[in-house]
């Protein structure tokens, strides 16, 4: 008896040992494979068309969020969280999309949704090239067949590691993408760094970032166009004001030079007063903070529609009037731009977690 006793604890101790070194490698591998990419990095622009923008001509511009194909109605996040109104606390439960097939919708049915529109300028955000959340659809290759007639580049915004969380259904790798696209020449464009959290929490969000293209114009100056994605997940803000300074000397930089500057994209932030706008059965979830053109650089403001929310909580599955919705996709808006029309499109978050936002403009 005493015999087996001792065999099974070294039989134990064994599988205990063996469970602590694949922990460390795993550990070391997550950590050894994260890699920030430097700011001002250089992007490479494909199918560049040969059209000029010109100064007085009205054009328009959508920025859509479109989610990694995941989004469904039945779909929630699993690092999402929140309370009812009547106190009971919400999780999401899905790490990655229900299947390939669901990807493949939802991709082609945001590509669809977008071209139906004909806009000269289209900003996505959350564009997955070869993800296991994803079941690795290159998404971007999607959208480019779509917009084939377009010029186009594209930013890294996450490459991870392979996470092991949820255990039951891991998140897996990711590689993701801002795609951008115009049908216009685009002179160059730059990948520019946000600031993330240092903490464990950095390996899973998105190396958040903003990429800058730019479009010659007959006066000398250039029309630029950002695409920008902004933290969601900061507890007490600070990250977000420190992406908010990196913005914000990047649009005193562009104002100093006289050019014509456009920012889109999701800025994770209420940027339209829409806390409370739309009926819902939720609290407002503690990551929806509020930015409005005060906080912007002088020369700048906010562009952004009310006629429909453009992001619903993914701490449940959606549900109209019962998800909160707010508005946390738009435009900012150097003041040598004349806004001509601002709408989101209301597709009752069909494809993804957030609805399309478009502005009308013209440089003046």
């Amino acid at each position: 008896m005493r015999k087996f006793m001792s065999i099974t604890a070294c039989v134990v101790l064994a599988l205990i040992a063996l469970i602590l070194v694949v922990l460390i490698a795993y550990v070391m591998y997550v950590g050894l494979s994260y890699e920030r990419i430097p700011d001002n990095t250089g992007v490479e622009i494909e199918n560049n068309q040969t059209e000029k923008v010109t100064l007085g001509t009205e054009y328009s511009i959508v920025t859509y969020n479109v989610g990694f194909g995941a989004y469904t109605h039945d779909f929630s996040f699993f690092m999402d969280s929140g309370t009812m109104k009547d106190g009971t606390k919400v999780t999401g439960k899905n790490s990655k999309a229900a299947s390939k097939e669901t990807v493949l919708g939802n991709i082609n049915g945001s590509a669809e949704l977008i071209a139906k529109g004909d806009y000269d300028f289209v900003l996505l955000q959350e564009v997955d090239l070869d993800s296991t959340r994803s079941y690795h659809v290159n998404q971007y290759d999607i959208f480019s067949n779509t917009f084939k007639d377009m010029s186009r580049n594209y930013g890294i915004c996450y490459d991870s590691a392979f996470l092991f969380y949820p255990l039951t259904d891991p998140h897996g790798k990711s590689l993701t993408a801002l795609a951008s696209y115009s049908k216009f020449e685009m002179t160059s464009a730059l990948r520019r760094q946000y600031p993330i959290a240092t903490d464990f929490s950095k390996y899973f969000d998105l190396d958040r970032c903003f990429v800058v293209t730019r479009y010659a114009l007959e006066n000398g100056k250039e029309l630029v166009i950002a695409n920008s994605h902004m933290s969601a997940y900061d507890k007490g803000g600070v990250i977000r004001r420190q992406q908010q300074e990196v913005l914000n000397r990047f649009l005193a930089e562009e104002k100093e030079k006289g050019n014509y500057v456009i920012v889109g994209g999701d800025f994770n932030h209420d940027i339209a007063y829409s806390d409370g706008l739309f009926e819902s059965q939720q609290l407002r979830p503690e990551w929806v903070y509020t930015m409005t053109s005060d906080d912007l650089t002088l020369g700048y403001s906010f562009y952004a529609a009310t006629n429909a929310p453009t992001c619903r909580s993914t701490d449940i599955p959606y549900e109209k009037g019962v998800n909160y919705t707010v508005v946390l996709d738009g435009f900012i808006v150097s003041d040598n731009i004349e806004v001509t029309g601002n709408f989101n499109v209301d597709n009752d978050f069909l494809y993804s977690d957030h609805n399309p936002a478009t502005m009308t403009f013209r440089l003046v």
